[in-house]
């Protein structure tokens, strides 16, 4: 009996749409990452991108359980000497209100091209509006994944 592996050609690939409001921002960044490495899939293979789209949409909308609003911390680094920035999950989100979703699904693919490819079939919008509806998306309800 031979191992399956997935080709790239062989991918069919869909478009899910997610709701964040209301959602917790791990649950639903593993829902996501999920969906875009294709490990709901039966074909899936790890080398292979067999993922499928994803638009998130009112990632305003997302909630943090505790304090995590101001104790939780982003840093990032400028590349300049003494350029760490920091901030807290609160201004981030008064900044740009996807920065932490893309943030938290971003760590949860792999650090490599294929985990690159993988986040830009990544659509993240803040509001409740999207561009994407020519593309019929599936809207994905999370008691579906257990």
């Amino acid at each position: 009996m031979k191992t399956y592996s997935a080709k790239p050609l062989e991918v069919e690939r869909k478009w899910y749409l997610l709701d964040a409001e209301g959602q917790t921002l791990g649950r639903l960044a593993v829902f996501a990452a999920n969906l875009l490495r294709g490990k709901h899939k039966p074909q899936y293979t790890p080398n292979v991108d067999t993922g499928d789209f994803v638009i998130i949409i009112n990632s305003a909308k997302i909630c943090i359980s505790g304090k995590k609003e101001t104790d939780k911390i982003y840093y990032h680094h400028t590349g300049y000497p003494g350029g760490l920035k920091s901030a807290s999950f609160k201004e981030l989100m008064e900044k740009d209100a996807t920065l932490a979703l893309e943030k938290a699904i971003k760590g949860m693919l792999p650090h490599n091209t294929l985990g690159q490819e993988q986040f830009n079939k990544l659509k993240i919008y803040a509001g409740s509006e999207h561009p994407h509806a020519a593309q019929k998306p599936v809207i994905y309800k999370e008691t579906e994944a257990k």
